[in-house]
């Protein structure tokens, strides 16, 4: 304990000594003066930098639907954080500026990963995988892994809602290009923020990275927070579209399928649908192979990474980089405002889709189909078919209808992969 206390004595002695030759070189006043102008607390006076004390105040209310109210927590908690991050002032965490100088042609810097990774900041780097399309793939692979394509095979006929959800895209894409004072929206802008009627989040997220990055900080927090709202966004527009008879309509017990049917078709589907839509390809791919892995049973550790180790690290990282490009420029004016409004009408077109399509199945079926299932088409898995079982149930509290609705559930990751494939190769 004296050796101890004798050495901080030694050091106290020395810094008392250095303090005197440090004030020669260095002009204490000036030096304080620069550090309290690089303060970031003072950008938030001066200029436009209180737009950024907004986004951290939005930021905060991400979290605290994540956190408290749990609506998509996995992805809308790094997406607020690395929100609130990007908007620290003078972090250098994420520059803007930069990825701006990536897509102009006339830049010396135009798509040159080297410059980002050797000017950039953390976030910056961690998002080449955004922009250059791995992060949203390589969770394609962790979804097909975690998912059950039974029903689907069971039931063809669901590819049919799946694909009828997706009508709100489409709808969408159009409506969105008519020229509103105020928003401007190019046909590229237009097809990313048509893909929020799909609500797949990943999806979402690739498409636009390619064909209108400026808008994925809006268009990613829009795709997961309407993701979470499906209980409270569907049920209206599920009972307006249906009768009590409808609701109340019974299905019978899907047929098995074998192991066999099981590994064919996620190789027929890879196959064909990257023939006949190969801008779908990547996405297609990767799901499809992770769903291989899961029902081949003899690769169980790759199955399992991808489920897990694999998919949690990379949502991290697309959640931060993702939530990082809704800096105060891109997020705080009237585009985002029409990002988030029509949006919620995507949605709401591509339930609705789904659900009259079943309808309109019906005319011509012998064993009619809940029209409630058909609302299931959107991606959101598996809390679109859990909506669809809740308000069947309100009708009839024995009728049960989840595994029929999980097949336009997952026919709808399937649709919504297409629908970007469609869009990509028209406009990218």
């Amino acid at each position: 304990m004296k050796l101890f206390n004798r050495f901080l004595g030694v050091v106290a002695l020395m810094l008392l000594m250095a303090v005197p030759a440090m004030a020669q070189d260095i002009n204490v006043g000036e030096g304080l003066t620069d550090f309290f102008r690089e303060m970031g607390v003072v950008s938030f006076f001066v200029g436009d930098g209180w737009k950024n004390a907004v986004m951290i105040g939005i930021g905060c209310v991400l979290l605290y639907l994540a956190i408290v109210k749990k609506y998509e927590p996995l992805l809308l908690l790094p997406i607020a954080f690395g929100m609130m991050l990007a908007n620290l002032p003078g972090a250098g965490i994420y520059d803007s500026q930069l990825w701006a100088d990536f897509l102009d042609e006339g830049n010396a810097h135009y798509h040159s990963y080297g410059y980002i990774m050797s000017h950039g900041g953390l976030l910056d780097i961690l998002y080449i995988g955004v922009k250059a399309g791995i992060y949203p793939c390589l969770i394609f692979l962790g979804v097909g892994a975690m998912t059950d394509f039974g029903p689907l095979i069971a039931n063809p006929k669901s590819l049919l809602l799946g694909a009828a959800a997706q009508i709100g895209i489409f709808a969408t894409f159009i409506v969105t290009q008519i020229d509103i004072p105020g928003f401007g929206f190019s046909p590229a802008q237009a097809g990313s923020i048509g893909i929020i009627g799909g609500a797949d989040g990943p999806t979402a997220i690739f498409l636009t990275s390619k064909l209108a990055p400026e808008l994925l900080g809006p268009i990613a927090v829009a795709a997961y927070s309407y993701m979470a709202l499906v209980p409270v966004i569907q049920p209206p527009i599920m009972r307006a579209l249906t009768t009590k008879k409808e609701r109340m309509i019974r299905m019978e017990q899907l047929r098995p399928v074998t192991k066999k049917q099981r590994i064919i078709f996620p190789i027929i589907v890879a196959v064909v649908v990257t023939l006949i839509v190969p801008s779908a390809g990547t996405l297609i791919g990767c799901l499809m192979l992770g769903n291989l892995m899961k029902e081949s049973g003899v690769v169980d550790r790759l199955s399992k990474t991808a489920q897990n180790e694999l998919n949690n690290i990379v949502v991290i990282f697309l959640g931060l980089t993702v939530g990082a490009t809704a800096t105060a420029s891109s997020f705080l004016n009237l585009q985002t405002i029409g990002i988030l409004v029509v949006g919620i009408v995507a949605f709401g077109i591509g339930s609705a889709g789904g659900v009259l399509m079943a309808k309109f199945m019906n005319l011509f079926l012998k064993k009619k189909i809940n029209p409630l299932i058909g609302s299931a088409g959107v991606s959101a898995v598996p809390m679109a078919a859990r909506v669809s079982q809740t308000v069947g149930q309100e009708s009839d509290p024995s009728n049960f209808l989840l595994m029929h609705a999980m097949g336009p559930n997952v026919a709808g990751v399937i649709g919504s992969a297409v629908a970007a494939g469609i869009l990509l190769s028209f406009l990218g």
